[in-house]
């Protein structure tokens, strides 16, 4: 999302709360992501799918994509990509109106649109999203700004819905981000690597969520974890001559073996994934 305002919980009438990013997209940079997002029950079970990719860059490619993986499991949703930076939302909507010609690898009738708008998610009609995606958005933020919109995103989404704001490298092989409630609450942090040649886990501190990104110093909890994690990796390199997934599941059952505790079962660890409990990770 060229600086404007820091985050607020009350924006001025009629102006966009937020920075512009850099912009910097592209194709399949956030499939992991998508993936994610497409297991959550706050789409799944949501009588109103509609989904906002929050800080969308570019390009309309993140929230083409986002749809199509979405719909496989929901059919029925609908995506909104917002941007504050109005020259992106006009070229989004000429991508979308070749979209619309069938001359793309995007189905034509996608349930997808392009507004201008920030952190504030003015939506038509006041409608509330079940999740809004907010990726690479606060890397260029303070810290200290973070809780402020996330609290001013939050608020607008369903009861049940939730907000997941991270970070990835440029090809979305290292990703990580952070499930949000309603209130404004950290609630999860999710990793996500590519496992194939992975050196160490702990490259994902250079990805981390603007919450945690300056965290990972000794004394700090998400520090702790990423030392544990490469710790295990090491120590489970044998298992690499069966699968590098075989090699992660050993390594987030050595986690959880220490107490650490894990998330999920083996069905998101051989994705390369780990979750934890916001409380395993949140600055001391």
């Amino acid at each position: 999302m060229t600086a404007q305002h820091p985050p607020a919980r009350r924006p001025s009438a009629g102006r966009p709360v937020g920075q512009a990013t850099r912009g910097t997209t592209g194709t399949n940079r956030l499939r992991r992501n998508d993936r994610y997002l497409a297991g959550l029950p706050a789409l799944r079970r949501t009588d109103d799918p509609l989904v906002v990719d929050l800080g969308f860059g570019a390009s309309a490619v993140t929230a083409l994509e986002l749809w199509t993986r979405l719909a496989r499991v929901r059919p029925d949703v609908e995506v909104i990509g917002v941007e504050i930076d109005p020259e992106r939302v006009a070229r989004a909507r000429e991508q979308l109106a070749a979209v619309r010609t069938g001359t793309t690898p995007f189905a034509p009738d996608a349930r997808v649109r392009f507004e201008p708008g920030g952190f504030e998610l003015p939506l038509p009609g006041g409608r509330r999203p079940a999740l809004v995606r907010a990726m690479n958005v606060l890397r260029q933020y303070e810290e200290g700004q973070v809780p402020d919109a996330w609290a001013l995103t939050s608020a607008r989404l369903q009861p049940t819905g939730a907000l997941i704001e991270g970070t990835c490298d440029e090809v979305g092989r290292v990703c990580s981000w952070v499930d949000v409630d309603p209130g404004g609450e950290p609630v999860r942090l999710t990793i996500a690597l590519r496992l194939t040649d992975l050196d160490l886990p702990s490259i994902v501190a250079e990805r981390l969520p603007k919450a945690l990104i300056h965290r990972n110093v000794p004394g700090e909890r998400v520090h702790a974890v990423l030392s544990a994690l490469d710790t295990a990796w090491t120590r489970a390199a044998p298992l690499g001559v069966f699968s590098a997934q075989q090699r992660w599941i050993a390594v987030v059952e050595a986690l959880r073996a220490t107490g650490v505790p894990v998330l999920g079962g083996r069905t998101r660890w051989r994705l390369g994934e780990l979750t934890l409990p916001w409380s395993a990770v949140a600055p001391g």
